[in-house]
């Protein structure tokens, strides 16, 4: 018995998809608030 099979369950793998889904929506919108908007000041200011 391998020690990750405990973890080999749809509710795990569901767990880490919402992780990972929530994670790549935030950055995403710390690109589009913060860095997008500091680049265009920088740049035409």
């Amino acid at each position: 018995m391998n020690a990750l099979d405990e973890f080999d369950h749809d509710s795990w793998r569901t767990a880490l998809g919402t992780g990972v889904g929530y994670g790549l929506i935030l950055a995403v919108m710390f690109v589009l608030l913060f860095l997008v908007p500091y680049l265009l000041f920088a740049v035409l200011g």
